[in-house]
């Protein structure tokens, strides 16, 4: 407690990391265990600063304790008073949940209550939106009030500091969508009264409980994130144009070496023994001949008991048998399929050693060289590709194996062995005794001295994967058994156990050639028996009593596990216990615990001999075995901050931060040994500095096979002083360890060069970090031989990874409590940031043969996101802090800079204008369109304009609908629209006693019921509002939107069909709204042939003609007032850019509710006279190729669709099939796509290429532009030059600044222009912030001046002062400050093209780049979300769609998982690295959702804040939900 209380005066959050580190360890210093009774020494002068601390003596049993485990806990203990400080992970329980019976199968992704909830959650929703909507205009009344008006652009709020309207935002209009389709909630209705571009994104969704769950754990999230970072972040200048990322700054409190330059150590000589022979054949053949009988190897069977006992002399006869088939009886005499020098492959099983060994030594005395390899057991084993690619290299055509393990490879359905993947085709050749021919007496094998030809090639896997094979000369094969022998003192007729793998390492050393050289007898314990006996090698030992026993760590650990099943065993045999991986930092623990526990036993403290070996420089170093009763070697305690800079130093201040090292013994006899710099040129380190160890001895590897360039950088090192000149002539081999040599030429080794991870300079072993993850209560939560710890490359710098397999009997909280202590401890201990903590399922980690962990392999499925991890925590906020410094706002530019030209660096005003319209319409134009008479452009009204037509072309067809299966089932001709339009506004007048300006809601499904109600409206003189039925399946859900927009709008009267009205009046409508407060319902199916007395003609054009509502991306619910001027321009406009006139036919696939689609539904073809023909977008979800056959079959030239229509036809259909239907596009001129944002070039370039082989063209894509304020700026029209491209830098873009780049360039973004403006329409690019004018370079806001920009929003209550700045505002200077303005709210720039336009002037493009409210303001810089999801939905094809916002200045990524639900956590690491990589951004949570969860509106736009409000709302039921640390 009292601990506790201390700790509660530890501050976080305003404390710089050095004073909070002083401050935690001088509050801690009383309850950090002290360590006594251990004499400290000091060592040489040149060595002065480590420290070992000698073995204490007891008589009692050794009671040694695992200083690794007490550092461990020690560091956790100031963290116990805030067990569950961290956000723990979200997680849907049916993902993952496990039970112990079926831990081993992947679980069933099949829900079937997925459904039902969905159901409940809409019901649930539909009741609270019932009772929300009880009073609408109480609930308009606390929107405006509350409306939030910040100039930020992210959320910057916390949740108890808004005072808006509810946080979950909808599309009234387009709540459906093709192919999916999302329900607004309670919180879906919110009315733009208040539509500063800017107060969207900082709303801090009041709406939204403050005691939400996700909101709850945001906010802990936020907390831990106040703590100050490790290194802090530098000052420095920044580039607009370039992002610096942040070089890590040497320390200059690091530790550096003091030491001497060290010389190299030279080993005992090797002595000569006169019985040695020459080469280790002659070895063989003088144990095979003169002790035939004496047991050489002794193998076991699966129950861990001796079943076979190979003899030397069966060994003998059995290898020259094999020897002799292999070179005379596998061809014919004059073409032998092997030949001296060839290498072949050995695949055996670990549990067949005797097979193994004779097959061996038949290759040696055939002078064939051997390649062991491990036996492969699928055709995609972990690694198998790497093994196919040395075989390959090595030029083995011949595979020795055994008739047991051939029957058992993979095979084809022919019964053939299947062709293992990246291996070159393989003869299989079965050496069992039975298949082999006896050798005739005059047959001998060639056994000559010992010489530098290859004996065998041993296979090593390296850091990153791949497989080389280190060639061992037939001399160094006899010099490292000499040195063995010498070292271990065999002696002849000694028993040993060997529980390692006899193919490769200390295993085949020891106990398959140093085993003959000196007539041993070795008992093999594969690894098989292992698993089922753990402790049979101790028995073997017991009951053979054998002098030498070969193990590694995890040997001794199982061991100890089963030690209960079997207490009457003896170790007293033993002198020598080699444990092969004594260098690793548990090693310690291990050795120390396995003696306390046998050494009642009869194990000898003396006998337990680590040593440390590589493949390239095979046995470094052993420790031999003591003299009973003398003391036992030290052991270094080092500080592992120290190490991290490559420095020996004694861990004086900080006792948790130790690393204790046990000595590996002297170097081997006959070699030499130096410490040289791991990086750059091999230049000698200092006394007290870590290096690789580098060996030089007749005992090493000679090669990696076929790699010239590799062997010299690692068997042929000369190493050089610090002034760079050589060190004698001697070459070294590189051993892969690093490690120093201590006093007495103890070797200590302390890692591996492959098992490092350098993290901002510093340098940390992936062992030491094993250690720490093992000793945090780990038992109960994964397995201990189960981690894997890797770095991957993220962001300029290496970043550390920890995987562990996850026991299935550990709940999620303990999961949770131990990932988040292993990232304390390791943060505490190694003075280093974990980056990614992962816990996968039980065995399913890529495993090595021997059942070690396959590091490469996981890596890389880690990468590709196919690991499938059960929990996952990443912590990118602690790791990166490399980042550039935040960007600074820069002071507003003024209209003095102007004046001395420094606004726009040399460039000209980013303006452009469309044509000018009073120079168009000349008399060759009037002739075109039909000898239509000049008086004709006169009209001011398309009242007017309609009945003209009524009288002068009353049978031209207008309009023309289709169905799903393309047939048409309703037209209108002019004269029939005209007709029924007066039959419309007479009912108005009769029944619905409606006067002139009263507002009318249209309710109708997209159609020509639509358009005549529209007519009928101003006809009557009413203002039509067309509003989108609800939709019948889900009308609890939808029902409620309508209902609002009906109220928001005043709306007098509601004009629809029959079966709508029974479905607002329906007992299923009353449970969602009160059906009883609905204006007057008139239904237009029966419409009474009653004349208009007379057609209503408004008194001015400013009159209003219709109000406009739609909801914008951010989901704002905004309406617009057209006046019938704006009607008038607008319709002109878009007649005389696409040239319509009577004689066209145009196919319009768009949702005719807002807009341009509006536009182009209902009112351009009564203004130009063509023919429109409809096809509603709901129709394509039962008939996919109805548009494009439509469009092939009525030859049309000028087509207009939505982007969902476009991504639904590129992604369901293929050109095969639109073949075989005879489709043909190549009389399209123009396929337009209506849109209100950025050109999607991806799906306009992939629909175009998709539809290229039936005729389209790849010119006639293109887009639109419009706003809210002004429905259509740029169209592409027929005439001037097709639509440009350009890159641009994302980097620049950032900053505001435009910068083109070449294709291809890093961090380029492809810019499609967004159609041509149109006539009558300028635009010119403005600074938001000042107002003022912009240049070509520049990002700015764009704003239009036009005809027919809308009058105003309609509100309930007018803002007059938002009027104003949005559709009449001013630039603050420069030429243009007259002129009125209307602001867009889209962010975009102009460039001057090459081509000239229609008027013979260079044309001016216009590119949209985003909306300016949908922007994220982070780290000073402004983002797209667009970028963002595109770099996102590239990582992993898994994703089907992708969104982000921000919340609390904290980046919020949502992905659809179209997968299995196993991958959800696999896209955790993979969105947080790319978005890391391209944007420089650090992600704060990843949510994983079901697809169709991301809303999307009619239009084909994310509704990015719905999407937010119902995560922050606890609404989406995702899959799992990460929060990033």
């Amino acid at each position: 407690m009292k601990l506790i209380k201390r700790l509660e005066h530890l501050p976080y959050g305003d404390i710089t990391q050095k004073g909070y580190e002083k401050k935690r360890a001088k509050l801690l210093a009383p309850y950090v265990p002290q360590t006594q009774g251990r004499s400290l020494f000091q060592l040489e002068s040149g060595f002065g600063r480590a420290v070992y601390v000698p073995w204490c003596h007891t008589s009692c049993a050794f009671p040694f304790t695992d200083i690794h485990t007490e550092a461990v806990q020690a560091a956790l203990a100031k963290h116990k008073e805030q067990k569950m400080a961290l956000p723990m992970p979200t997680k849907r329980r049916s993902t993952f949940v496990q039970s112990p019976a079926d831990a081993c199968t992947p679980p069933d992704t099949s829900s079937a209550s997925e459904d039902e909830g969905s159901l409940r959650r809409q019901a649930a929703l539909s009741a609270a939106l019932h009772q929300s909507l009880q009073n609408a205009e109480s609930w308009i009344n606390r929107s405006v009030q509350g409306s939030s008006t910040s100039s930020s652009a992210s959320s910057t709020l916390s949740h108890g500091e808004g005072k808006g309207t509810s946080g979950s935002l909808a599309d009234v209009f387009a709540n459906t969508r093709i192919g999916r389709s999302w329900v607004p909630t309670e919180q879906s209705l919110r009315v733009q009264t208040d539509c500063s571009w800017h107060s969207v994104l900082c709303s801090s969704s009041p709406g939204v409980p403050v005691s939400s769950r996700v909101s709850t754990k945001i906010q802990q999230l936020l907390n831990t994130l106040k703590r100050p970072k490790r290194p802090p972040l530098k000052e420095f200048f920044v580039d607009d144009f370039e992002e610096i990322v942040e070089v890590p700054q040497p320390d200059p409190n690091q530790p550096k070496p003091e030491g001497r330059q060290m010389t190299p150590v030279k080993g005992e000589p090797l002595g000569v023994v006169c019985n040695w022979p020459p080469a280790l054949e002659a070895a063989l053949q003088r144990w095979g001949t003169t002790q035939a009988k004496c047991p050489c190897l002794t193998a076991l069977d699966v129950t861990g008991k001796p079943v076979y006992t190979l003899t030397y002399g069966k060994l003998w006869s059995r290898s020259l048998k094999l020897a002799y088939t292999l070179l005379n009886k596998l061809g014919t005499k004059n073409e032998p399929v092997l030949r001296p020098g060839d290498r072949v492959a050995l695949v055996y099983p670990n549990n067949d050693p005797v097979m193994f060994m004779v097959a061996f030594y038949g290759c040696l005395l055939a002078e064939v060289i051997p390649v062991p390899i491990e036996v492969p057991l699928t055709r995609k084993d972990a690694g198998g590709q790497q093994i196919g690619f040395l075989l390959g290299s090595c030029g083995i055509a011949l595979a020795l194996t055994t008739e047991v393990c051939l029957k058992g490879l993979p095979k084809t359905q022919n019964g053939e062995i299947v062709q293992f993947k990246g291996w070159p085709r393989l003869k299989w050749v079965v050496t069992d005794s039975k298949y082999l021919s006896k050798s005739p007496k005059d047959w001998q094998p060639n056994i000559s001295a010992a010489g530098t030809e290859p004996a065998y090639i041993e296979y090593k896997t390296s850091k990153e994967g791949s497989v080389m094979g280190v060639t061992v000369s037939r001399v160094a094969m006899l010099a490292h058994c000499q040195a063995l022998s010498q070292a271990c003192n065999y002696s002849e007729g000694e028993t040993v156990v060997n529980v390692l793998d006899f193919k490769k390492d200390a295993g085949l050393w020891h106990g398959i050639l140093t085993n003959v050289m000196n007539k041993l007898h070795t008992i093999s314990v594969p690894y098989s028996v292992m698993k089922t006996c753990p402790l049979s090698w101790v028995q073997r030992v017991h009951a053979h009593k054998a002098k030498v026993a070969l193990v590694k760590c995890r040997d001794l650990h199982w061991a100890m596990m089963a030690h209960r099943d079997q207490r009457d065993v003896s170790l007293s045999s033993l002198r020598m216990l080699i444990v092969t991986d004594g260098a690793n930092p548990w090693s310690v623990s291990s050795c120390d615990a396995f003696l306390s526990l046998f050494q009642s036993h009869g194990l000898k403290p003396e006998a337990i001999c680590p040593c440390a070996t590589s493949p390239e420089a095979m046995t470094v170093a052993i420790r031999r075995p003591g003299v009973p009763g003398a003391p036992l070697p030290g052991r270094a305690i080092l500080s592992m901050n120290g190490l991290s800079f490559g420095v020996i130093r004694v861990n004086t201040e900080d006792k948790n931060s130790a690393l204790t090292v046990q000595d590996v013994g002297h170097m081997m006899p006959g070699g030499m040994m130096c410490i040289v710099k791991p990086d750059g040129p091999p230049q000698l380190c200092k006394t007290d500095e870590i290096g690789e160890i580098c060996v030089s001895c007749r005992a090493g590897g000679m090669m990696y096979y076929g790699l010239a360039g590799v062997t010299k950088n690692t068997f042929e090192v000369i190493p050089v002083n610090s002034s760079g000149s050589p060190v004698g002539e001697v070459p070294f081999v590189r051993s892969g360890l690093l490690g120093f040599v201590g006093p007495g030429s103890l070797v200590f080794v302390v890692g591996k060069m492959d098992g490092l991870l350098t993290v901002s300079g510093r340098r940390h072993n992936a062992d030491d970090i094993v250690a720490t993850g093992l000793a945090v209560e780990s038992i109960k939560t994964v397995y201990r031989g189960r981690i894997a710890v890797f770095s991957v490359s993220v962001f300029y710098d290496e970043r550390i990874v920890v995987v562990a397999e996850q026991r299935p009997d550990a709940s999620e909280e303990d999961s949770f409590q131990w990932m988040s202590r292993v990232l304390q401890a390791i943060d505490s201990i190694h003075q280093v940031g974990v980056y990614c903590l992962a816990l996968v399922p039980a065995n399913t980690l890529p495993k090595t043969p021997l059942g070690g962990i396959h590091i490469s392999q996981t890596k890389q499925h880690f990468l590709e996101g196919s690991l499938h991890p059960c929990n996952i925590l990443m912590c990118p906020h602690t790791c990166v802090t490399n980042l550039p410094k935040p960007r600074q706002k820069q002071p507003g530019v003024g209209p003095a800079s102007v004046m001395v030209g420094n606004l726009v660096a040399g460039k000209r005003i980013a303006q452009a204008s469309g044509r000018d319209l009073g120079q168009i319409e000349d008399n060759d134009l009037v002739k075109k369109v039909n000898q239509v008479p000049a008086c004709f452009f006169q009209h001011q009204f398309l009242t007017e304009v309609l009945q003209w037509r009524a009288q002068a072309t009353p049978d031209h067809p207008l309009f023309l609908l289709l169905n799903a299966k393309g047939t048409t089932v309703c037209t209108a001709t002019c004269l029939q629209l005209h007709k029924k339009a007066e039959r419309i506004a007479s009912v108005l007048c009769d029944k619905g006693h409606l006067n002139a300006g009263d507002n009318v809601v249209l309710l109708y499904p997209p159609g020509i019921e639509l358009i005549t109600a529209f007519y009928g409206c101003l006809y009557s003189g009413c203002v039509p509002v067309t509003v989108r039925p609800p939709h019948a399946q889900s009308l609890v859900a939808t029902l409620p939107t309508v209902r609002m927009i009906v109220e928001v709008s005043k709306a007098a009267c509601i004009l629809t069909t029959q079966t709508l009205m029974r479905l607002l009046k329906s007992r299923e409508a009353a449970g969602a709204v009160d059906v009883k407060t609905w204006p007057t319902i008139i239904d237009t199916d029966d419409l009474p042939r009653k004349r208009l007395a007379q057609i209503y003609k408004p008194p001015t054009p400013e009159m209003l003609a219709y109000l406009d509502f739609s909801v914008s991306t951010t989901g704002m619910l905004t309406g617009v007032k057209m006046s019938h001027a704006a009607v008038s321009g607008l319709c002109r406009a878009i007649k005389l850019q696409c040239e319509l006139y009577s004689s066209r036919q145009i196919a319009i696939c768009l949702d005719p509710y807002c807009g341009l689609g509006f536009v182009l539904w209902c009112l351009c073809s009564v203004y130009s006279g063509h023919q429109s023909i409809l096809i509603p977008p709901m129709e394509l979800e039962s008939n996919l190729f109805l548009w494009l056959s439509t469009v092939s079959q009525y030859k049309i030239r000028d087509t207009f669709c939505s982007y969902s229509v476009m991504e639904l036809c590129t992604k369901g259909l293929g050109n095969q099939g639109a073949l075989s239907l005879g489709i043909n596009l190549s009389c399209v001129r123009t396929c337009v796509v209506v849109a209100e944002e950025r050109p999607r070039v991806s799906l306009t370039h992939s629909f175009s290429k998709l539809f290229k082989d039936i005729g389209l063209s790849s010119r006639a894509v293109s887009t639109t532009f419009g706003s809210r304020v002004n429905v259509a700026i740029c169209l592409q029209g027929t005439s001037g030059p097709d639509p440009t491209t350009v890159y641009v830098d994302l980097k620049s873009l950032r900053h505001d600044r435009v910068r083109l780049v070449e294709r291809g360039a890093p961090q380029s973004l492809l810019l499609s222009e967004s159609g041509k403006i149109l006539p009558g329409v300028k635009v010119v690019i403005v600074n938001p912030e000042t107002k003022g004018p912009l240049g070509d370079s520049h990002l700015g806001e764009i704003w239009v001046n036009s005809p027919h920009t809308a009058s105003g929003y309609y509100t309930i209550y007018d803002n007059e002062t938002l009027q104003a700045d949005h559709f009449n505002t001013r630039l603050s200077f420069g030429d243009a400050a007259q002129t009125l303005w209307a602001r867009t709210g889209y962010l975009g720039f102009v460039r001057r093209t090459g081509l000239v336009g229609a008027s013979g002037e260079r044309h001016d493009a216009l590119y949209v780049v985003g909306a300016l409210d949908e922007t994220l303001e982070l780290r000073g810089l402004r983002y797209h979300p667009i970028d963002i999801e595109t770099s996102v939905s590239r990582t992993h094809r898994s994703i089907a769609e992708c969104a982000v916002f921000t919340w609390t200045n904290l980046l919020v990524v949502v992905v659809e998982l179209c997968g299995c639900e196993q991958e959800a956590l696999d896209l955790v690491p993979l969105v947080t690295n790319v978005v890391l990589e391209e944007h420089y951004l650090i992600v704060g949570v990843v949510v994983v959702v079901d697809p169709g969860v991301i809303p999307i509106n009619s239009r084909g736009e994310k509704q990015r804040m719905h999407l937010r409000d119902s995560f922050l709302a606890d609404q989406l039921d995702p899959i799992y939900v990460a929060y990033n640390m």
